[in-house]
């Protein structure tokens, strides 16, 4: 099912042959939800056993154009893990504080500790992506960026931290239909933005600039992942099932106990 989702090293990405439609080989939503129950209890043991071996992390980077479904994705994903060993970062415009470091001292304070399941709503790719499309700054800088990010995603991994990095894909007619719903329902209209809709006009711009930044990141130790996300059931399920695979691989291990504890009674 998953085959074909991953950005190869080196290989220049195209959204336009990527559906975003695509059901991944799923039989129906009700299909998915099953599946879903299943990873997601899949995920609680495992996080129990990285939160509890506390010698690696794990870090999910959500990317996407404005409605393409973050935070949904958060909601059904990791309903049912341990809050306490999982911690959810959104990264909206930097403060003043923030502009006085380098782009990426926000995003390092942000990283989950040892133990910890990692998710950022947005990422450090805004500071290569947006950026570039608003023209704060250019070519060379952005290069550069690239570069910074290829090395700082290399020393997480070497100490530790596995990287999974996924970008919501949907079509425009997709979320021009998330964006109208989110104006007709009240509940909801307080995430709308006027700058949406800017940002609407510049798709063409913003994709470009996403096809970009995933080919020139997309390395062995930090792939890229394009996930269909006009159908949420079929993104939920790429998602839980891309995150319990790497924790099996990782397969994290509960420690011993400091005491012999075999026969023990508790009086």
């Amino acid at each position: 099912m998953l085959d074909g989702l991953q950005v190869e090293s080196g290989k220049r990405l195209r959204f336009r042959d990527r559906d975003p439609s695509d059901r991944l080989g799923l039989a129906n939503k009700a299909a998915a939800h099953d599946e879903l129950e299943q990873l997601t209890g899949d995920m609680r043991l495992l996080q129990n056993r990285l939160y509890a071996e506390g010698q690696r992390s794990v870090l999910l980077i959500l990317q996407s154009l404005d409605a393409g479904g973050k935070d949904g994705t958060i909601r059904r994903v990791f309903s049912g893990v341990n809050p306490q060993g999982c911690r959810v970062a959104a990264f909206k415009e930097p403060t003043r504080t923030q502009r006085a470091y380098d782009f990426l001292w926000r995003v390092h304070a942000a990283c989950p500790r040892r133990g910890e399941i990692g998710i950022f709503n947005r990422s450090h790719y805004e500071d290569v992506v947006t950026v570039h499309v608003e023209d704060l700054i250019d070519d060379d800088l952005r290069d550069r960026r690239f570069r910074n990010i290829i090395e700082f995603e290399r020393i997480l991994d070497d100490h530790g931290t596995k990287l999974l990095k996924l970008f919501l894909h949907i079509s425009k007619e997709e979320q021009r239909e998330r964006l109208q719903r989110r104006i007709d329902n009240p509940e909801k209209r307080w995430k709308f933005a006027p700058s949406d809709l800017e940002a609407r006009s510049r798709w063409d711009d913003y994709i470009a600039a996403y096809e970009l930044a995933i080919g020139a990141t997309s390395t062995d130790f930090a792939p890229w992942y394009i996930i269909p996300a006009n159908r949420k059931w079929v993104r939920d399920i790429a998602v839980a099932r891309l995150l319990v695979g790497t924790l099996r691989e990782m397969d994290p291990e509960i420690p011993e106990p400091q005491l012999p504890l075999e026969g023990a009674d508790i009086e």
